[in-house]
């Protein structure tokens, strides 16, 4: 028996990368996905899913545009069984050099678009009195790069605000993050075509894994998906990191 037959989930920014695949993956295991992404690109992707997949046009960084599509979903496919907050920017700036505008704009769709896509899902999943919400931070809630100073302060506040709602929700609604280090996505091509060099520069972000390799988003997927599911049931409140073991080593000789 597939694993979420019949069950609603949103995920947010589903068009590319990571939540394209665990969209994917959730309409395998029998889900129906209402997507939420400003990319109307999705529209294509929702004639590809045999009526498994709604997408709705969406910015995340606006409540009432965000409110609007979660009420379509919901009257779609019915009542939320699972939240993906996956939606998520990134701008590349030290604190001296990020603008009011760019701080706000990186805050406003990793922090409080993930807050609000909570705020009115969560009131669904409860009239079912079961629910799973997942919020997609990244390995940088650990550790930073340089030149990402509200990038990483986003996605490290989403671990207190995981938190906070598996503490407020529980024990019907659980909330895990995960937190991906890096992935092969549009974002991060984008990223490296910036540089000179883009194949050095993918090179390089292979090497800083121990398993030197850049993660694929179906590896991320999967474990969206397994974590959303009854096999994770006795786990909440917990960040989770899928990063191939990138900033775990100091370096240094081996000795042999």
């Amino acid at each position: 028996m597939k694993s979420f037959a019949d069950k609603h989930i949103i995920v947010t920014g589903g068009v590319k990368g990571i939540g394209r695949s665990a969209a994917e993956i959730f309409v395998r295991e029998g889900g129906n996905v209402s997507i939420l992404d400003v990319d109307p690109s999705g529209k294509s992707f929702e004639e590809t899913a045999g009526g498994k997949i709604k997408f709705f046009e969406c910015d995340m960084a606006k409540a009432t545009s965000i409110q609007e599509c979660i009420d379509l979903a919901i009257r779609n496919y019915g009542e939320v069984d699972v939240l993906v907050n996956n939606a998520g920017i990134n701008r590349y700036a030290t604190v001296t050099e990020t603008t009011e505008e760019l701080w706000d704009t990186v805050m406003n769709i990793n922090l409080k678009g993930v807050f609000l896509a909570s705020k009115y899902s969560i009131p669904s999943m409860q009239k079912k009195g079961k629910g799973v919400v997942i919020n997609v931070s990244s390995v940088q809630a650990f550790i930073s790069q340089s030149q990402v100073a509200a990038y990483t302060t986003s996605k490290t506040a989403l671990l207190g605000l995981t938190r906070s709602i598996a503490v407020d929700y529980a024990p019907e609604i659980r909330c895990v993050a995960v937190c991906p280090g890096t992935i092969n996505t549009p974002m991060l091509q984008a990223a490296i075509r910036e540089s000179p060099n883009p194949e050095e520069v993918f090179h390089e972000c292979e090497e800083m894994h121990l398993l030197k390799k850049v993660g694929d988003p179906t590896e991320v997927g999967e474990f969206i998906v397994y974590l959303a599911s009854d096999k994770a049931s006795f786990i909440t409140g917990q960040a989770f990191r899928i990063d191939g073991g990138l900033g775990i080593s100091i370096g240094g000789s081996k000795r042999t």
